[in-house]
């Protein structure tokens, strides 16, 4: 929990940041992902012993608090996304949480829910893709969205890795304990012309999570520091190559060290300032053509 804090003060420093507080995600919004009796037992503490433990947190208000405001953050780094075409949540990427019970320090599941928030505020329906780099596969996030066509599921993870119990995304894509940079930059490459062949994005939403890390504790892979920088520059790039709005946000991270965690997070965010500009540029003449034509 730590990081957390630590990434905060650390992106602080960085020049051109603004840094708003998150909102706390409403009920009506959690209800996008998630079952009425869930989000009931979580709001009002009735979650059993089992479900606390396969949550990993004990259940308090404060654990309410934080999860909805965790949910909220990553809905308000979606919509400031729209218009300043990148928009990062410092915490996020609970991608383990199904629609009935949450799972893996997961209690509600962010990517779903701030996408159907943004489906919902938009006339258009946008056709979204969570592009989730976590080294863990987003198996809650899969089981949610199996029959919404509306909304694309990429995960690139661990394959003999937590969960051990996979679920089908759109696009699953396993790596071997120990995956270098090459080896991941190349699947990723391969992916993402994969997902173009098949799936026409509105929106980006990035779980950068930085347990790819060579020095991670649970990540199990060898991914470097660059290897780490290209990871994001080709999702990014992704996003400015489509003209499209793209809101990160932190995902998992468990380095052996915690700066190290924090120095992989902060690099994903310096990632999305240089970038936004060119993806905000992109994003401007693409909605002026369609205004034009």
């Amino acid at each position: 929990m730590e990081k957390y804090a630590r990434l905060r003060r650390s992106v602080e420093r960085l020049p051109e940041i603004n840094m708003l507080e998150a909102p706390a995600a409403t009920d009506t919004q959690l209800l996008y992902a998630h079952t009425p009796a869930y989000v009931q037992a979580v709001i009002h503490g009735t979650l059993s012993p089992q479900e606390q433990k396969e949550i990993g947190f004990p259940w308090s208000m404060q654990m309410v608090e934080r999860s909805r405001r965790s949910v909220g953050a990553t809905i308000a780094a979606c919509q400031a996304a729209v218009t300043e075409g990148v928009a990062v949540n410092l915490a996020g990427g609970t991608h383990h949480a199904y629609r009935d019970r949450g799972s893996g320090f997961c209690v509600f599941n962010d990517a779903v829910i701030a996408a159907r928030v943004i489906q919902k505020e938009s006339h258009a329906r946008p056709q979204i893709i969570i592009i989730d780099l976590d080294v863990h596969q987003g198996n809650g996030t899969a089981s949610i969205l199996q029959n919404d066509d509306s909304i694309f599921t990429f995960s690139m993870h661990g394959e003999k890795n937590f969960p051990f119990r996979k679920e089908a995304s759109d696009l699953d894509v396993s790596l071997p304990d120990g995956c270098d940079d090459l080896t991941y930059l190349k699947a990723l490459d391969l992916a993402l012309a994969q997902t173009e062949q098949t799936f026409c994005p509105d929106f980006v939403i990035y779980l950068a999570g930085a347990d790819p890390h060579a020095d991670d504790r649970l990540g199990r892979l060898s991914l470097t520091d660059a290897g780490m920088y290209q990871r994001d520059q080709r999702v990014l790039e992704f996003a400015r190559q489509h003209s499209i709005p793209i809101a990160l946000s932190m995902a998992g991270g468990y380095g052996k060290d915690i700066d190290t965690t924090v120095a992989m997070h902060t690099q994903t965010v310096r990632s999305a300032l240089e970038m936004q500009l060119k993806i905000k540029n992109a994003l401007t003449e693409t909605i002026s053509k369609r205004a034009n034509s």
